[in-house]
C-alpha cells in the first residue's frame, strides 16, 4: 500500500498559521506545531494525538509531570520544551498586564523614551511607542533609521502598526545626532501629517519627542501639534 505523502506539511502548516493564526487549528494541531521546535523531520501529528490521547486534554499533556512525558516517549529536552510553556505563558500575561512599568504616564514618559535612545546617539533613529486605552505599552521599537523628515518613516507602516496592535494612542520619537533636541519646521509638518493619517483609523498622536544628549523637548508640549 503507498504511503500518504506528506512532504511540505509543516510548510503548508506555518503558512496556515502565519495568515490565520491558532484558533483556526485542533487542540492536536496547535501542540502538533509546538512540538516542531523540539522534533525536527518527523511527524509530529501523531505524536501530538497520542500525548492527548494518554493525558486527556492540550492542558493537560504541558501540566504533566516531566517524567511521565518522558515515559509517553518524549526525550528531555522535548519534554523540558512542553513544560516550559505555561511558565512562558503566565510571564507573558503578568508582564503584559500587571507590569506598572508599561503604564506610561506624563511623569515617566520622558525617562522612558530618552532610555529607549541609548547607543542610537550617532545616526538619527526614528522610534514608535503604542499605548492602549489604558495607555500601557502594547508595542515599541525603533521602525527607521535617517533623516526624520526623509522616507526613513512610513505613515502606512505606522498606521498598520497602529491597527494590528489595536492602539489608541500613539507617540512617535526621533534623535537629532547634533545634540540640539529643538524640532525643526520640516519636523513639525511631518508630525501634523503623521497626526491626520492616524486620526483616519481613530488613533490619537499624542506626542512627538525630539530626543538629543540625554534631552528631550516635547511638540505637544511646545504646542507644535
Amino acid at each position: 500500500m503507498q504511503k500518504a505523502d506528506h512532504s511540505g506539511h509543516r510548510s503548508r502548516m506555518k503558512k496556515k498559521l502565519a495568515q490565520q493564526g491558532l484558533d483556526v487549528f485542533e487542540p492536536h494541531e496547535v501542540l502538533e506545531i509546538l512540538l516542531y521546535y523540539a522534533i525536527p523531520q518527523r511527524n509530529t501529528n501523531d505524536i501530538a494525538k497520542n500525548l492527548i490521547d494518554r493525558f486527556g486534554s492540550f492542558s493537560a499533556v504541558l501540566d504533566a509531570p516531566l517524567d511521565m512525558l518522558k515515559k509517553a516517549g518524549l526525550t528531555e529536552h522535548q519534554a523540558l520544551y512542553l513544560k516550559m510553556l505555561p511558565d512562558v505563558t503566565r510571564l507573558y500575561l503578568v508582564d503584559k498586564y500587571h507590569n506598572s512599568d508599561k503604564v506610561i504616564s506624563s511623569e515617566n514618559l520622558f525617562g522612558y523614551i530618552i532610555d529607549k535612545f541609548v547607543g542610537y546617539e550617532e545616526t538619527e533613529h526614528v522610534f514608535l511607542l503604542l499605548l492602549d486605552k489604558k495607555c500601557k505599552e502594547v508595542y515599541s521599537g525603533m521602525i527607521g533609521k535617517g533623516d526624520f523628515n526623509s522616507a526613513s518613516i512610513s505613515f502606512r507602516e505606522i498606521v498598520t502598526l497602529a491597527l494590528n496592535y489595536g492602539a489608541v494612542y500613539a507617540i512617535i520619537a526621533h534623535s537629532h545626532p547634533s545634540g540640539y533636541a529643538m524640532p525643526s519646521k520640516d519636523d513639525v509638518l511631518v508630525t501634523k501629517g503623521l497626526k491626520k493619517a492616524l486620526d483616519l483609523v481613530n488613533v490619537e498622536l499624542l506626542d512627538h519627542l525630539v530626543v538629543a544628549d540625554h534631552d528631550c523637548v516635547s511638540l505637544a508640549e511646545s504646542g507644535l501639534i
